[in-house]
């Protein structure tokens, strides 16, 4: 990989590039808030992805989904099929995440399919993004499954979801009160579809895929990724410098070893250590500025020091720093070994 003009990253042509899916969609388009054009080719050329991490969100989507298709045969008698009913119970082992294997550089996974229209699924608790229509980049994720299917119909559905619902999400029940539906077609939403925005995402396919030469990033939006882009992590086979680390290695974790084992006598000493300085700071007498007290092993030392600040607003307001000036004293205790005779 190397960093090249026009604030591109060049890399070798992948063999076997993921596919641009419904979510990536739009982030090559430039509609997506949280994605960028240059963080979807780094998807799918394996450039850099971050690693996948379970959320309460993730896991609450995949808990209410299937709550939602039931929903939407039992109550609003809708003749849908789930992955499960059309590819198995182990649908994603068995389509490798993708249920248009045959199409080039275009694909993924629906959530429900009617005899001639797609239905998306989702679940938010931003109900403010939804108050006028489906926000774009999951309109246009709806609208890429339906032209992959040959559909022109599509049903989107959201279900609205609060914090007690992230956390408990399997007593979530659907409801026409907390689940809305946008049905559309993509001829009248998005007119000259493949024109418009197929063609775009093939053109995005052939120029930066298959080149292995990525769009312009963005310093700003894709801080996060270049900063692990930039991070240099060798893979080296000289033997020397293999010996060296490999030596290090065990030194560190002999020294992370008895560092833990000394974690709680550390915390007991200090502990210890607190309780001498209170009763030496009472032993000060007027005109001293040192207290010694002989351990068995260690002579212990706390000394004090006076020192003179001054009140700087004051010391504006009066001009003068006699009547100002402030004292503070500061203890430090120290111990040393004592000298054996």
């Amino acid at each position: 990989m190397e960093f090249i003009k026009g604030n591109r990253v060049k890399v070798e042509p992948p063999k076997k590039p993921k596919k641009i899916t419904a979510t990536r969609f739009g982030s090559i388009l430039g509609v997506n808030a949280w994605n960028t054009p240059f963080s979807a080719w780094c998807e799918i050329t394996r450039t850099y992805e971050d690693p996948f991490v379970e959320s309460k969100y993730t896991k609450a989507g995949k808990i209410i989904e299937p709550k939602v298709i039931k929903y939407l045969q039992s109550v609003m008698f809708m003749d849908i099929k789930s992955p499960t009913d059309v590819y198995g119970a182990n649908y994603f082992k068995e389509t490798w995440g993708d249920f248009f294997s045959e199409v080039e550089a275009l694909g993924g996974m629906w959530d429900a399919l009617g005899e001639d229209y797609v239905v998306e699924i989702k679940t938010t608790k931003r109900a403010e993004d939804w108050t006028e229509d489906i926000p774009i980049y999951y309109k246009l994720q709806a609208a890429l499954y339906a032209y992959l299917l040959g559909f022109d119909d599509v049903v989107v559905t959201v279900s609205f979801l609060e914090d007690k619902d992230y956390n408990n999400p399997e007593n979530y029940v659907v409801s026409v009160d907390n689940t809305k539906l946008y049905p559309f077609k993509v001829s009248e939403a998005f007119p000259n579809f493949e024109e418009n925005y197929i063609k775009s995402a093939l053109d995005f396919w052939r120029d930066y895929v298959l080149t292995g030469i990525s769009p312009e990033y963005d310093e700003k939006k894709d801080a996060d990724i270049l900063k692990e882009l930039r991070k240099n992590t060798v893979v080296t086979d000289d033997t020397e410098i293999i010996k060296i680390l490999k030596e290090a290695d065990r030194l560190q974790a002999s020294i992370d070893l008895a560092e833990a084992k000394l974690s709680d006598k550390k915390k007991r000493l200090k502990a210890l250590d607190d309780q001498a300085k209170k009763y030496m700071s009472e032993q000060f007498r007027d005109g001293d500025n040192k207290v010694v007290i002989n351990g068995s092993k260690y002579k212990w030392t706390l000394t004090k020091a006076i020192r003179t600040t001054v009140d700087a607003t004051a010391l504006k307001n009066a001009g003068l720093y006699s009547e100002y000036s402030k004292q503070s004293e500061t203890l430090t205790l120290k111990k040393s070994l004592i000298e054996e005779d």
